[in-house]
């Protein structure tokens, strides 16, 4: 059933992973090391976004570039199946569908290898333009920083287009900056942000600030809306002009795999929002959300419905508003 907040468009990276844990990098030089689970899954910062909102039971579309391959082909259907159109997805002759190689160690923190030319790194803004204008009231832009294509201009160019619809939200999220970038760079693309989800990593090389919560602050300083700081086990900081709020994460029973929590945070955020509810929601919402991913193996796995996240958050807001 979709969710009374219209449809959510989301933009950007996805691709196939192949994900093996537990890994003992200790002991990667014996030659083979038996894993408890070898899986070949699909996933990606708008792929993610994209299934957690649809599972959700938001109405979902996904734009994004893959290559003419069979790797393309399995990622097209997987959509599919899952409720979410293969329309706005480019099929790229020039280029190979992204394969990643995530290792996944007993603490379920992830490492990755990838390829360089691979379709993520090569999100271009002529992939994005054409969809702009008939996207829904919340666009997503997963995965800032992901693609060597979509640098400042080009993410600047985007924003513009998309925000020439009156009314719309712009939620971005980011990967860590690769090329030394620092938040005066986003001056022209910050004041068209609503919402901006870093992490703390992310966020302190744009800021060069530890603290989350002086960190978020300089977000909305340079002009976001709102920024949300997500802290992993220590939930987030939310920060927007004259308030800022510190909200405690779900406490996960094991953490399994971490691939996929801060996109799911970000999922979480965004369905509370087009639902409505209070921007303290929003974040205990997220928080939930997030903590359903890092309990399973793989990025998308460990939502299927509303129903667990919403029983999570249930319990979060009582403890939060019980202090």
């Amino acid at each position: 059933m979709d969710c009374p907040g219209g449809k959510i468009s989301v933009f950007g990276p996805v691709n196939v992973d192949v994900t093996a844990r537990p890994v003992d990098f200790g002991k990667l030089e014996i030659g083979s090391q038996p894993m408890e689970d070898i899986r070949i899954a699909y996933g990606g910062d708008a792929l993610n976004e994209a299934v957690v909102l649809r599972r959700l039971g938001a109405a979902v579309e996904l734009v994004s570039r893959v290559g003419q391959d069979e790797s393309g082909d399995r990622l097209v259907r997987f959509l599919e199946k899952e409720g979410i159109s293969g329309a706005g997805i480019n099929r790229a002759a020039d280029t190979p569908t992204s394969v990643n190689i995530v290792l996944v160690d007993p603490q379920g923190e992830r490492y990755f290898l990838t390829d360089p030319n691979g379709s993520m790194r090569r999100i271009r803004r002529e992939d994005y333009l054409p969809f702009l204008a008939g996207a829904g009231d919340i666009i997503c832009f997963p995965g800032m920083f992901v693609s060597r294509e979509m640098n400042i201009p080009a993410m600047e160019a985007v924003f513009a287009e998309a925000r020439k619809k009156p009314g719309r939200t712009l939620c971005a999220d980011m990967t860590k900056a690769k090329n030394g970038e620092k938040l005066e760079d986003l001056r022209n693309i910050l004041p068209m942000i609503d919402y901006i989800f870093p992490n703390e990593a992310e966020a302190e090389l744009l800021t060069g600030e530890a603290n989350a919560r002086k960190s978020a602050r300089m977000f909305t300083e340079a002009g976001a809306g709102c920024a949300v700081v997500k802290r992993g086990t220590r939930g987030c900081v939310i920060a927007r002009e004259g308030e800022i709020l510190e909200l405690p994460a779900y406490p996960v029973a094991r953490a399994v795999d971490t691939t996929g929590a801060g996109d799911a945070f970000a999922a979480g955020f965004v369905y509370a929002l087009s639902l409505g509810m209070p921007l303290a929601d929003c974040g205990l919402f997220a928080c939930a959300a997030a903590s359903c991913i890092v309990e399973t193996a793989g990025a998308n796995g460990g939502i299927r419905s509303a129903e667990e996240p919403m029983a999570r958050y249930a319990e979060l807001k009582k403890q939060f508003y019980r202090k």
